[in-house]
């Protein structure tokens, strides 16, 4: 049930209605007809700006649209006033059995209570986190991770077909840099001392590598040139630090569905047949490039090149894919990559990257549009850095990593739902303060202990009803007196509850994750300031004493918003508390 598309849908058909009776102009466009919380709740339950929309295409004034829709809008039962306001916006007050209907239909509806079917099946690849296999993943994943899967279960929720997928960064300088970095460990493990030059990694992550290395070896590596040892230490250090990432990936409860090698890439044409593909059309060719002002890239050459013509899909400058001495450069790749992820019939694609890569985005969305004829979008999103606070300080680095904070860190000082919605309380391209302090304490000022209380507050007073031989079960509250709800406060929570669906699909056109935490911030707050009330009110308590009936509509209301938050929490990837310790 989404209340806000119903009323659309009526708003609707009554202009439709009216120009079958010659008062609008017939085939007038109502797609920029749109239903929506007043920005003032004094003005009423929902407003349209069908009026002011429709004005001036169907030649007439605002007023005078809205005047007769009002009249028609008015005579529907769901509606008891419909006021036209300034140059004709619309606003409207719904019959409270309209807000109680809600929780009757969140109860019904249960888990499905929000989902939406704007998606229509559309098939969206989300590739997030991506990190270099070179070691643990640090805070600024940590974000990535946690932004990309919420994203990812927010458009599954809106009706989209969702993969996850995980592109392995291995077919680069680094995965060398890996190499002997764990063969320095190695020979730590064979008993000696390590030689960590400059350049190389040196947390100590990789010592389980160097005795799992010595494990499997022995000690027949230490004597022999690195051209004989280093593809297989390259080979096993990266399996090994994968192993690691899907390990920390999984204590924040991420999980893909597919992961992607780069190195996979190489030496099986892919990079070559994708290259060839834009040759066909034109988007290929020799050339120097003019130097970019300011600092030089590092694929610039002042040399003939092989480049994609990149600036005929909205770049701002063509782009090498070979350097002059005939090798790859860093973005050839990425092309091929780009390339399978549109053959494999994707209608859209997001691709989830830290700050830094905003110098790429434009390219990246050059190539997507060329390699599929325009037909696949390609939308990218930055994450930007996260500043770690504990005891009023910066959190220090983390040993074990050598360089960074890791995930893992964050992961055991908060633990995984509260870093989930800490992560969420954000819009990804701005900075996050996260502070362990803060973020632990139980107040209403820490957003992810007050969603989750007012989930435990639900869970209580189920609890209580059954210990009270009240039924409490959803389809014996769904089926209660529903009109008992009559307070002012029962009924606001009821609207907000009603605004759910329609976030869902603002959240998912948006692409917009952290609009779900902020609404269950809002949501929780309405019950908790029910709750409160309830304490100098006993009529709005959720138990009345001797009044199963009653007690059933007002369990009905506080289990309805439970079924959201649990629903919400399900989207942001945190468990919903039932009791708070």
């Amino acid at each position: 049930m989404n209340l806000f598309a119903e009323i659309r849908a009526l708003v609707v058909e009554s202009l439709a209605d009216m120009a079958a009776r010659g008062e609008l102009p017939a085939g007038l466009d109502m797609a920029n007809v749109a239903v929506e919380p007043p920005r003032d709740a004094a003005h009423g339950d929902m407003a349209t700006n069908a009026a002011m929309v429709l004005a001036k295409p169907a030649g007439l004034a605002p007023r005078v649209i809205a005047e007769t829709l009002a009249a028609r809008l008015a005579a529907d039962p769901r509606i008891t006033t419909a006021e036209v306001a300034g140059p004709g916006f619309l606003n409207l007050r719904l019959a409270p059995a309209v807000w109680q209907g809600v929780v009757g239909a969140a109860l019904a509806e249960g888990r499905d209570f929000g989902r939406s079917a704007l998606g229509q099946g559309t098939r969206v690849n989300v590739e997030f986190v991506s990190a270099n296999p070179t070691g643990p993943m640090h805070v600024g994943h940590t974000r990535g991770a946690v932004f990309g899967d919420a994203l990812a279960a927010l458009l599954d929720f809106a009706g989209f077909d969702v993969t996850r997928e995980y592109y392995i960064n291995d077919g680069g300088a680094q995965v060398d840099v890996l190499a002997r970095s764990a063969y320095e460990r190695y020979r730590e493990a064979n008993g000696l001392d390590p030689e960590i030059a400059e350049g190389l990694y040196p947390g100590d992550y990789l010592i389980p590598v160097g005795e799992a290395l010595k494990a499997k070896y022995g000690d027949t590596l230490l004597d022999r040139p690195e051209a004989d040892w280093l593809a297989e230490v390259r080979e096993f250090a990266t399996a090994e630090m994968m192993a690691m990432i899907r390990e920390d990936l999984a204590l924040l409860g991420v999980r893909m569905d597919v992961y992607s090698s780069e190195k996979a890439l190489y030496g099986t044409g892919k990079i070559e047949g994708a290259i060839d593909t834009l040759r066909g059309i034109g988007l290929i060719y020799e050339g120097t490039l003019e130097p970019p002002k300011g600092k030089l890239p590092e694929d610039w050459e002042e040399r003939e090149q092989t480049l994609f013509r990149s600036t005929a899909h909205g770049d701002d400058v063509d782009r090498p894919v070979k350097k002059s001495d005939g090798s790859w450069t860093y973005f050839a790749p990425d092309i091929a990559y780009h390339y399978d992820k549109v053959t494999r019939g994707y209608d859209l694609l997001i691709d989830i990257l830290g700050a830094d890569h905003g110098g790429y985005v434009k390219r990246l969305k050059a190539v997507v549009s060329a390699l599929s004829g325009g037909k696949v979008p390609l939308e990218v999103k930055l994450i930007q850095l996260v500043k770690l606070w504990k005891n009023g300080a910066p959190f220090k680095m983390s040993k074990r990593a050598g360089t960074f904070v890791t995930l893992r860190d964050v992961v055991e000082q908060a633990g995984a739902d509260v870093t989930r919605f800490v992560m969420l309380t954000r819009k990804n391209d701005a900075a996050l303060d996260f502070d362990f302090d803060k973020v632990l304490e139980q107040s209403k000022d820490n957003p992810v202990w007050y969603v989750q209380y007012a989930h435990a507050r639900v869970s209580s007073v189920i609890r209580k009803a059954t210990a009270a031989g009240i039924a409490a079960d959803d389809a014996t509250l769904a089926a209660a007196d529903l009109a008992k709800l009559g307070h002012e406060a029962e009924i606001g929570l009821a609207k907000k509850i009603a605004e759910w669906p329609r976030l869902v699909e603002i959240a998912a056109r948006g692409q917009e994750p952290h609009r779900i935490a902020f609404y269950l911030y809002e949501l929780a707050s309405d019950l908790h300031a029910l709750w409160n009330r309830g304490n100098d009110d006993a009529s709005l308590r959720f138990l009345q004493e001797g009044d199963a009936a009653t007690s059933q509509a007002k369990i009905a209301l506080a289990r309805a918003t439970g079924v959201v938050i649990s629903a919400g929490l399900g989207i942001l990837g945190v468990t919903p508390a039932e009791e708070m310790r």
